[in-house]
């Protein structure tokens, strides 16, 4: 595999947004289906509500205030679970009692990518299982720490950091850079750090770009071996 056909793809996402779950299983499709492009995926933080207190919210208040209708969620839900059926996603809304405050998750998130190759596509893989498909609460440490072990990280070490201020600056610091870059929503691809995809778009799409990107760069650089 030649240099020019790696490319890194920065997935923005929020671990309580069903658009990025979407978009998460979008994008292994797209990428199943390039064969010949080397991909490596980086998780990168943002919040879809930064002002939710630490110990979350009851999630059924929390969307009716943003939804103001309840019949408006309802179909809102339900359209999300025939696509997320699609992708073999079974969303269970029902089932979500907590919204909760994600900044410790994407610190452990932003942990998972020294813990080990493809530790931080599984941990980010599971925690959107846990919270749409299990109705985990993703903001409590005990969730956290056990998703973590189970993605190959340190358990005793995620636990304890947990219970420190560690990394919080640096992932609110992020978050601060993507809306700083434009991104007001997310999903949001960043292809080799120059273009960018919003939004949950389907899989040949992302499929299109990622080979665009990856010939724009294959004729723009020598080969190296």
């Amino acid at each position: 595999m030649t240099e020019q056909n790696k490319l890194t793809i920065d997935v923005v996402s929020d671990v309580v947004c069903p658009w990025c779950f979407l978009g998460m299983k979008r994008l292994e499709n797209a990428l199943a289906s390039l064969p010949d492009i080397e991909a490596e995926v980086r998780w990168r933080p943002f919040q879809l509500d930064p002002t939710i207190p630490p110990e979350g919210k009851e999630r059924k208040a929390y969307m009716l205030s943003k939804f103001n209708d309840e019949t408006k969620l309802k179909q809102a839900h339900a359209n999300l679970v025939s696509l997320g059926a699609v992708e073999g996603i079974s969303f269970d809304f029902d089932a979500i009692t907590v919204a909760p405050n994600t900044l410790d998750a994407h610190r452990v998130i932003r942990w998972a990518a020294a813990s080990g190759e493809g530790v931080q596509d599984k941990l980010a893989r599971a925690l959107f299982s846990l919270y749409f498909e299990q109705g985990k609460n993703v903001g409590d440490h005990a969730v956290l720490v056990e998703a973590a072990r189970q993605a190959g990280m340190d358990a005793a070490v995620v636990e304890a950091l947990l219970a420190t201020d560690s990394d919080r600056d640096e992932v609110t610091n992020e978050i601060v850079t993507a809306s700083r870059m434009g991104i007001t929503g997310v999903p949001c691809f960043l292809l080799d750090g120059k273009y960018a995809v919003m939004g949950a778009q389907d899989s040949a799409t992302l499929a299109d770009a990622i080979r665009q990107v990856a010939a724009e760069k294959a004729a723009g650089e020598p080969v190296l071996n």
